[in-house]
C-alpha cells in the first residue's frame, strides 16, 4: 500500500502529466479547428467544444498537480514557491517555467470564458499565449518533471511538438492566403 507522503508524490506527478497532455491536445485541437485540416472529417462545433473542454480540463488537472506539491513533504513547495517564480530552492528555474505556465493558463482560459465580452482581436492576441503556455508546459515538464528521462514521455513530447510545429505552420501559411486573395470590386 503507497504511503500518504507517497500518494501526494504520484497524484503531483500523475495530475501534472495529465495537466501537460491535456494542454497539448487543447493546443492541438484548437490549431486543427483553425487549420480546418480535419474539415469534412469532423463537425467544427464538435471540435470547438472538444478544444474547450480539453482546455477547461487541464485547469482542473494542473490544479491537482500544485495542490499534491504543496501537499506532498518530500520537497515541501510552499504556497510561494508555486505561485511566485524563482522563490523555492528545489530547480528553481525548472519551476519557474510551470509557475509562469500556471499564469499563462489561468489567462487564456479567463479570456475564453469572457470571449464575448471581448473584442475579437483583444481575445484573439490573448489567446494567442497558449502557444509559449505549451512550450512552457514541455519545458517545465522535461526540467523538473520527475517523468523527464523516460522515453514514453520524452516521445509523446516530441511528437506533439512536431505536430503543433506542423499546424502551426499550416495556419500561418492559410493566413498568407487569405490575405493573398483579391477583393471583389463592388459594381457602381
Amino acid at each position: 500500500m503507497i504511503a500518504t507522503a507517497q500518494l501526494w508524490w504520484y497524484t503531483a506527478r500523475s495530475g501534472g502529466l495529465v495537466a501537460w497532455a491535456l494542454v497539448a491536445g487543447s493546443v492541438l485541437w484548437g490549431l486543427a479547428l483553425s487549420t480546418k485540416v480535419l474539415n469534412g472529417r469532423q463537425k467544427p462545433n464538435w471540435i470547438l467544444d472538444l478544444h474547450r473542454f480539453l482546455g477547461g480540463l487541464s485547469v482542473v488537472f494542473t490544479v491537482v498537480h500544485v495542490l499534491a506539491l504543496v501537499l506532498d513533504t518530500y520537497v515541501s513547495f510552499g504556497l510561494l514557491e508555486v505561485l511566485v517564480p524563482f522563490t523555492g530552492d528545489w530547480h528553481p528555474v525548472a519551476v519557474a517555467w510551470g509557475v509562469i505556465g500556471l499564469y499563462l493558463l489561468t489567462a487564456v482560459e479567463i479570456t475564453s470564458l469572457l470571449r464575448k465580452r471581448l473584442a475579437k482581436r483583444t481575445w484573439h492576441l490573448l489567446h494567442l499565449l497558449s502557444y509559449p503556455l505549451y512550450a512552457l508546459a514541455t519545458v517545465h515538464t522535461l526540467t523538473a518533471g520527475s517523468d523527464k528521462g523516460t522515453f514514453l514521455v520524452r516521445a509523446l513530447m516530441a511528437v506533439t511538438s512536431v505536430a503543433v510545429v506542423w499546424l502551426t505552420i499550416v495556419r500561418v501559411r492559410s493566413l498568407g492566403r487569405q490575405e493573398e486573395k483579391p477583393r471583389r470590386i463592388p459594381a457602381l
